[in-house]
């Protein structure tokens, strides 16, 4: 399977890291169940998944207003999840990855945005990447850690 990373002499580039108080496997549940994120990230605003959660699947979603299809690239559950996508001027290269990390869960997220959007308006761009980025996680990290605590409070 190939190897999916950001392009880091792309034009725009971000990243947003996390610990999240919860087990890997709550945490790649949340992210990995595509169908699910506006659910719990206020970031987007709809998505229609083509088919199952396997690389080449794609996906077509609505992220702060702009409509991106997607296509899964690389999976490596828990650890994994990456897609490329492509949105008016630019194409983007998402990629999340989880390691286990004492109590919890570190989670790092990286994306780069290229194309000429890009190359017009690479300080709003970065600006923009940034905020979402960091709203991303911070839902993630928040729906992550309620599911964990609701499933320690069943037991």
């Amino acid at each position: 399977m190939p190897r999916i990373e950001v392009n880091r002499e792309a034009p725009v580039v971000g990243t947003a890291e996390a610990h999240i108080e919860a087990p890997i496997e709550v945490v790649w549940q949340v992210l990995s169940y595509l169908d699910g994120w506006p659910g719990w990230n206020r970031g987007v605003s709809r998505i229609e998944v083509s088919g199952p959660v396997e690389v080449g699947t794609e996906f077509r979603w609505v992220s702060g207003g702009a409509k991106i299809v997607s296509r899964l690239r690389e999976l490596d559950p828990p650890r994994k999840i990456a897609w490329t996508g492509k949105m008016f001027g630019i194409r983007a290269a998402h990629v999340w990855e989880l390691a286990e990390g004492g109590r919890g869960t570190h989670a790092r997220t990286e994306e780069s945005f290229e194309g000429w959007l890009a190359k017009l308006l690479p300080g709003l761009m970065k600006k923009t990447l940034a905020k979402a980025l960091d709203q991303g996680m911070a839902a993630l990290k928040a729906e992550a850690e309620f599911r964990h605590a609701q499933a320690g409070a069943e037991q």
